[in-house]
């Protein structure tokens, strides 16, 4: 076995590391944001069960 010339409690240097930081990709605008899917969800139901209750209630 070979020996370590570390000490158990440090790390050792890195050997051969190729990685850069990643290049942070532009911000995709509103069509990223869930708040504007929610909305857009929430506002499609509200549409539905308003046609519903607008049935229940004789007005179509």
């Amino acid at each position: 076995m070979a020996i370590s010339l570390t000490p158990p409690t440090e790390t050792p240097p890195a050997e051969g590391c190729i990685s850069e930081a990643h290049v942070e990709r532009a911000d995709g605008g509103i069509w990223e944001h869930p708040v504007f899917w929610a909305a857009v969800v929430l506002l499609g139901s509200v549409v539905v069960a308003g046609y519903f209750i607008a049935r229940i209630f004789g007005f179509t």
